[in-house]
């Protein structure tokens, strides 16, 4: 792409960063960060000491727009107050309302869409691409592809896939974990859904940029790598990959075998893809974690139907009993949509007395957004249901998975059952303000066991004498619950013996 300077910008010599909505685009991120501190750029945590802002947007559902608007019109005071002197938008938001970007967020100088990471330092600088680039005729800089098709196009790529380079990231994750983008983009057109809009197209990335993706975060020091994709399941179909998501697997934990053993957790599982050769290759590789996060939205037939989702609730109730009968120690987390357009009393309370029976070890529950330009979205102006009853619904939800985790917990604290805990860092609570810790004078680190993915699950606590560092992996002992948390000892602790001198 060709440039041209512009001599009215300032000059930028440090940048702030903030990463709105999913790993899949705290990835985004941390590459762009990346390219950035790569130009000579010094990305810096206080914003009213940054010359730039960039803000990573978010625009999957209404909330998430309003929380990105929200942002950038906080970045707007700090520039209208002479504290920093550029705001640069990327993301979901701009890549889905680019033409309207600048009537909701005047500020705004430069904006990139998702297909157009690279041309962050472009932005950042304030040089302008030439008219070709530029899918939406706008008064600042705007680097914004309508799709990856023509991304590719501007830049002379001819492979099939995921073209981009997630590689040489700056992390904004702890050294000890990472997020491994395998695919980007969806083919499954769900009917509330804005992906395909936003992303595109089911795009894989080559497994050999996988491969070597996986070695550097390793070799950063990632223990535990969590994959993701809009569709980690289709894995390989676009590009012809035979193998798929099972030769993936397999590969990844021959890498991991390489760099003495990791967590290698797969989320974003879509049911109707999830395969027997697939569940037999979890259950045979040893650095494949026995977790999957595999969003149902929902178990009546009709409303899956309605929601275009190419299951039913015999399919999934199969799927997920072979999960937990041929994967041992299988834990299962899901997440359902509540409100949806038609929804009935009855479909809600099939739902909840599914989640009550079925006993996901971890559950998210999300009310129904309307979003434009989707076929719920259409249907939602002659069946909505108000949101006074989606609230009542999600409530009656959380409270039957509340029941099973809390007494799941309680088993687990009564058989003393053990875990090896990933320690995320020593934690601030006092021990006697978390039930099932002892009062004794320890200390109190927050960690994670393989049922628990960082960010979105429960946490377990492991108290002990001695020092911990993040990234250490403990063998511990459940002795006690704090509601959805864990309460853990490690066993030599536990089990220590101390030999009295003899007379």
């Amino acid at each position: 792409m060709t440039t041209v300077p512009n001599t009215q910008t300032p000059r930028i010599d440090t940048v702030a960063f903030v990463s709105l909505g999913c790993p899949k685009n705290l990835v985004d991120s941390e590459k762009m960060l990346g390219l950035l501190a790569e130009d000579g750029l010094m990305p810096i945590g206080d914003e009213t000491q940054a010359d730039a802002i960039v803000i990573n947007t978010c625009g999957f559902l209404e909330a998430s727009k309003d929380e990105s608007v929200e942002e950038i019109n906080r970045a707007a005071e700090l520039k209208k107050a002479g504290q920093i002197k550029r705001i640069i938008v990327a993301g979901c938001l701009v890549q889905r309302h680019r033409a309207k970007m600048l009537q909701w967020c005047p500020d705004i100088d430069a904006m990139i869409g998702v297909f157009d990471r690279d041309r962050i330092v472009e932005a950042v600088r304030g040089t302008r691409p030439t008219q070709k680039d530029i899918a939406v005729e706008l008064p600042v800089y705007s680097s914004i592809a309508a799709n990856a098709t023509v991304a590719k196009e501007h830049r002379g790529i001819e492979e099939r896939g995921y073209f981009e380079s997630d590689a040489t990231r700056l992390r904004l994750t702890p050294r000890h974990y990472a997020y491994l983008r395998i695919s980007e983009g969806c083919n499954q057109n769900c009917a509330f859904c804005t992906i395909p809009s936003i992303r595109g197209k089911m795009r894989s990335k080559p497994i050999n940029a996988i491969l070597t993706e996986a070695r550097e975060l390793m070799a950063d020091g990632a223990f535990e790598l969590n994959l993701i994709g809009q569709d980690t399941t289709s894995y390989g179909n676009d590009i012809g990959y035979g193998p798929g998501l099972s030769g993936m697997l397999r590969e990844l934990d021959q890498v991991a075998g390489e760099q003495g053993g990791a967590w290698l957790r797969l989320m974003y599982a879509y049911p109707s893809c999830f395969t027997d050769e697939m569940i037999d290759t979890m259950a045979g590789l040893q650095n494949i974690l026995p977790y999957i996060d595999i969003p149902l939205q929902h178990i009546n037939d009709t409303v899956l139907d309605n929601m275009r989702r190419k299951t039913s609730r015999k399919l999934i109730e199969t799927l997920l009993n072979k999960l937990r009968d041929r994967i041992p120690g299988m834990t299962i987390r899901t997440t359902f949509i509540s409100g949806y357009p038609g929804e009935t009393d009855e479909q809600h309370a099939e739902l909840v007395e599914f989640v009550r029976d079925f006993g996901f070890e971890n559950m998210g529950v999300f009310g129904y957004s309307p979003e434009p330009g989707t076929p719920a979205g259409t249907q939602h102006q002659d069946h909505a249901i108000d949101q006074e009853v989606i609230d009542q619904r999600i409530e009656e939800l959380m409270l039957a998975q509340q029941e099973v985790v809390f007494d799941r917990n309680e088993a687990l604290a009564e058989q003393a059952i053990e875990f090896d805990v990933l320690i995320e860092d020593e934690t601030q609570i006092e021990g006697t303000q978390t039930s099932g810790v002892s009062d004794e004078p320890t200390r109190l680190f927050s960690g994670r066991t393989y049922q628990q993915a960082p960010s979105i699950d429960a946490v377990t606590y492991v108290q002990t004498h001695r020092e911990m560092v993040p990234g250490e992996l403990v063998h511990c002992r459940i002795v006690g619950y704090s509601d959805y948390d864990l309460v853990a000892r490690p066993v030599e602790e536990l089990d220590k013996k101390f030999s009295l001198p003899l007379a």
